[in-house]
């Protein structure tokens, strides 16, 4: 019988069936290698992630504590992230925030010929949900077997939804932008237009391009759309009336070269600049592009009275009471020199102004003397491009040497052409005290009077607006007047010239009017481009009775929306302002 087996409370005693817990296993020593291979490769890993991030951290306390701090600013070398630039044009706005042009996103249909299995039937489909697709040549694009052909640019919200249910496998779309001009062709002129790439081709479009560009913020022009759309009304009504080729005006703020309407007929619609008028001649398609108020240079006819009457007076060589003869022709070389409708007797500067006699202008002329006209219109800016934010823009033409028929006929309006936006810059140097301020289409701050140059003393300015409100007093423009707003000007007419002929039945006839006339606000410049007599015009195509009607009846609708208040025109403030000191206790009919 075995004993019982003592308890052994040691566990490291060895026993004969097994090693005791504690003791190392290592027959041949290999596990013990293994083991300590291991440990040395995580301790050398170890060390190089604690070298890298002690390299790390050692840079960042350099870059950001060290030469942060020896640029004087803790964190020179962190620089916020730019945001990115704005995609597509700024929009254009006018001087009340309507909106001239805007760029939306439009996508434009191309497609995949290696992929579309019957061009044909594609083709029919197109056809049917894109009106005005030529069939002819978009089959011939879907069979070319290239791998891509544009099939429509630019398509409508409505047009991609009916290519789209269409289901064709091979049409896609690419997203684009398209420059948009709500008010279609009121301003065409002045915005322009682009191209299909979005670059500014013609207007403000064209000559802003970058800035409108590179900016966030809507670009704000000088234009009032409410006034512009006037302008735009009575002109076409202008021309229909007299079935003329063309009209122009411009609308200006005497104080500030502010332009707040700019009309060119025939215009465009800047959606679609280029679209062709069925049976529409080439030329007549180039005319509609052309800026008469900016490209045009035309002879103005006797509105260069203003420029030549001034000159005389600030120059002192004329005074208001003095006496011109105006009754023997003027004979230069194989030239005669004429009135039209003259009065055959001598008349006082008053006169000769209201009446626009040209014999008067001519010896008024002639007594100042060619440097002295020709330094007085440089001064005016008559004789170089207008400078403004615009490229189009025409440089004058005038005579390489300043003789004197040259003087007799530059006295009004002859010999020597410039644009609408010249007479309409330098009369409202004339007008507003004799500071000249270049124009601009781009608004001023609220308050802004810039400063301008002076070109004829503040006396003479004030005699102009005299002389001025005379002529729609008593003179050519009676039909110009709009009671309540102090109408002055000075209408002018001029034969064409062709070739260097002159065209008698071709004229262009214009009235620069400045309103109040007593403390004056704003100038309205009107032309008509060959107009004929109408029925109502008594068989006249003169400026008296084409465009001054039109700007009395303007200037009428207009000056309500600028704040202009009507005033009595024969209140003594008026009077007093405006009557000429020779002619006190006369009537006209005593001259």
């Amino acid at each position: 019988m075995l004993a019982p087996q003592r308890r052994d409370d040691n566990p490291c005693r060895p026993r004969h069936f097994k090693p005791a817990p504690c003791a190392p296993v290592n027959p041949d020593g290999r596990a013990a290698q293994n083991l300590e291979t291991c440990r040395t490769r995580l301790l050398v890993t170890g060390a190089l992630f604690a070298l890298v991030f002690a390299v790390v951290g050692l840079r960042l306390i350099d870059v950001v504590l060290l030469e942060g701090s020896a640029a004087g600013a803790p964190a020179a070398h962190i620089r916020p992230v730019a945001p990115p630039p704005a995609m597509g044009r700024a929009d254009i706005v006018d001087r009340n925030g309507a909106l001239l042009a805007t760029t939306l996103d439009t996508p434009s249909l191309y497609g995949n010929p290696k992929q579309i299995s019957d061009p044909a039937e594609a083709t029919r489909a197109l056809a049917s949900a894109l009106p005005g697709l030529n069939p002819a040549e978009t089959y011939a694009k879907l069979s070319s077997g290239r791998s891509f052909v544009w099939l429509r640019r630019r398509l409508t919200p409505r047009e991609q939804y009916a290519v789209n249910r269409l289901g064709i496998p091979g049409l896609e779309f690419e997203p684009e932008e398209r420059r948009v001009y709500p008010f279609g062709d009121l301003a065409s002129h002045v915005v322009g237009y682009c191209g299909i790439d979005n670059r500014g081709f013609a207007g403000i479009e064209r000559a802003l391009d970058t800035v409108v560009k590179e900016r966030r913020e809507p670009v704000q022009l000088s234009l009032d759309a409410r006034v512009q759309y006037i302008l735009h009304e009575e002109l076409r009504h202008v021309v229909d009336e007299f079935t003329a080729k063309g009209a122009a005006g411009i609308i200006m703020d005497v104080r500030s070269g502010e332009i707040l309407a700019m009309v060119s007929l025939p215009d465009f619609d800047p959606n679609h600049p280029t679209a062709d008028t069925p049976n529409e001649p080439p030329e007549q398609a180039k005319e509609r592009i052309f800026n008469k108020i900016t490209l045009g240079d035309y002879e103005m006819g006797s509105a260069f009275k203003i420029f030549n009457t001034a000159m005389a007076l600030d120059a002192g060589t004329a005074r208001m009471t003095k006496q011109y003869d105006a009754i023997h022709d003027i004979h230069i070389g194989r030239f005669t020199i004429e009135d039209y409708h003259g009065k055959h007797r001598m008349l006082s500067v008053p006169e000769v102004f209201m009446y626009s006699s040209n014999l008067g202008s001519a010896r008024m002329a002639l007594e100042a003397g060619a440097e002295r006209q020709r330094s007085f219109l440089a001064r005016l800016g008559l004789l170089k491009p207008v400078p403004i934010d615009f490229d189009e823009v025409s440089r004058p033409r005038f005579p390489a040497m300043w003789r004197e028929v040259n003087v007799i006929t530059i006295a009004y309006g002859h010999g020597i052409a410039v644009s609408p936006l010249h007479v309409a810059t330098a009369v409202s140097a004339i007008v507003n005290g004799g500071m000249l301020h270049p124009p601009t289409l781009l608004r001023l701050p609220p308050g802004t009077r810039p400063a301008g140059e002076r070109v004829i003393s503040e006396k003479t300015s004030e005699q102009m607006r005299k002389l001025m409100r005379l002529v729609v007093e008593y003179g050519t423009a009676k039909l110009a007047a709009a009671p309540g707003y102090v109408v002055g000007g000075k209408t002018g007419t001029a034969e064409k010239n062709t070739g260097g002929h002159y065209q008698e039945k071709k004229l262009v006839s214009d009235f620069v009017a400045v309103f109040p006339m007593h403390d004056p606000r704003y100038l309205v410049l009107t032309m008509v481009d060959e107009p004929h007599p109408s029925k109502e015009s008594h068989g006249y195509a003169t400026a008296g009775w084409t465009v001054a009607p039109a700007t009395g009846r303007i200037i009428g609708r207009i000056a309500p929306l600028l704040g202009v208040q009507p005033v009595d025109e024969n209140s003594p403030e008026v009077t007093r302002a405006l009557t000429i000191e020779s002619m006190q206790g006369k009537k006209i009919e005593d001259y």
